[in-house]
């Protein structure tokens, strides 16, 4: 379907000049993690993790409702995306069995612990919501946020119409994913925008984000968003915000060790997170660090339960952090930790947990 063409480059495109220019751009911003004192060692780290990808049409709605059901009883906490044009219609509008399935799964994700982000429409080219289908020869998504001269009015048009989808079917977005791309054209027109800078996001994109918080849109007052990563400078950045309301860059610090959108084992590697005695690993890293956070991405294509080959590497981490860091970090949904960062100037509402 066109929707994999696109995620099969998404993080390969990322990993390579794009977030490079991304991590420059970040590098130049003030750091928040950097703007507190050190951590105390006696708060709790917050873990939570992105699944980027995540549709009906590889694996099937039942293959999201054990995912969910999983999430659930471990009680763990993080963010799901729902591409809702991802098949080339709504899937909102006159659903099939198997997308109708799947959207009763999304709407129910919240209960289990997990938030739903939209990534945008398509992961592909704009969506064209009058006639009900993915538009001819636009440009694609991704690229459209970098693009300078879109107005916010414009970005909010599109935004409110994805939401207003969401409606239909009962489900309520918490944050924004990036929808990277590595066709040629896309290549073409981020080189061209690096050439004149790094190609960060138009900052019209936060502000829109920002209407629509403060209008209700979200389930939350906040909107956590998720550009890039990095295992050693992942921060968390305010980038809009008004009153109760705000959009936050709540960047990963460790990256998908899950079988990432190729689905390959050769990507597979459980101890990248914490090893079996739990004495190593990025998140135990962190959390001796004294790091506020410790989230990890994902991608559906390999963590899915039905035919993942990272799913039991991810009930694995799973288990060993309940096992080795139990005491030690608390679960959270990327919404709520950016809700409660907004409500508390920072990362002083860790001392409650």
């Amino acid at each position: 379907m066109a929707m994999n063409s696109a995620t099969v480059t998404r993080r390969r495109f990322l990993g390579a000049a794009a977030i490079s220019a991304t991590a420059a751009a970040i590098g130049r911003l003030p750091r928040t993690f950097a703007q507190e004192s050190p951590m105390p060692r006696n708060r709790k780290t917050l873990v939570s993790f992105y699944c980027d990808d995540t549709s009906p049409y590889s694996v099937g709605a039942k293959a999201f409702q054990t995912f969910l059901d999983y999430c659930a009883e471990q009680k763990i906490a993080g963010e799901s995306s729902a591409i809702l044009g991802g098949g080339g219609h709504s899937m909102t509008r006159k659903p099939n069995d198997e997308e109708q399935a799947f959207l009763k799964q999304v709407a129910r994700a919240w209960d289990c612990g997990i938030g739903t982000h939209m990534e945008v429409m398509t992961h592909s080219g704009l969506f064209d919501f009058e006639a009900n289908r993915q538009a001819e020869g636009v440009i694609h998504e991704g690229l459209w946020l970098h693009e300078p001269a879109v107005a916010q009015a414009e970005y909010e048009r599109y935004f409110r119409s994805i939401l207003a989808e969401g409606d239909r079917a009962g489900i309520r977005f918490t944050g924004f994913t990036w929808p990277g791309c590595g066709c040629d054209p896309c290549k073409r027109r981020y080189a061209e925008l690096r050439a004149k800078g790094p190609a960060a996001p138009n900052p019209a994109f936060w502000k829109a984000l920002l209407v629509l918080a403060k209008e209700g849109k979200f389930r939350g007052r906040t909107v956590p968003c998720f550009f890039g990563s990095d295992e050693k400078d992942g921060a968390i950045h305010r980038k809009a915000a008004d009153g109760e309301c705000g959009v936050y860059d709540l960047m990963p610090n460790a990256q998908d060790h899950f079988g990432i959108w190729e689905n390959s084992p050769d990507h597979v590697d459980p101890d990248y997170y914490i090893t079996a005695d739990g004495k190593a690993g990025i998140l135990v890293r962190h959390v001796q660090a004294g790091a506020p956070y410790a989230i990890w991405y994902t991608h559906w294509q390999g963590v899915n339960p039905a035919k993942g080959v990272g799913w039991k590497a991810f009930t694995a981490v799973v288990a060993r952090i309940g096992k080795h860091l139990g005491d030690r970090v608390a679960w959270m949904r990327p919404s709520d930790i950016t809700d409660r960062y907004h409500k508390a100037g920072g990362w002083g509402f860790l001392d409650e947990l």
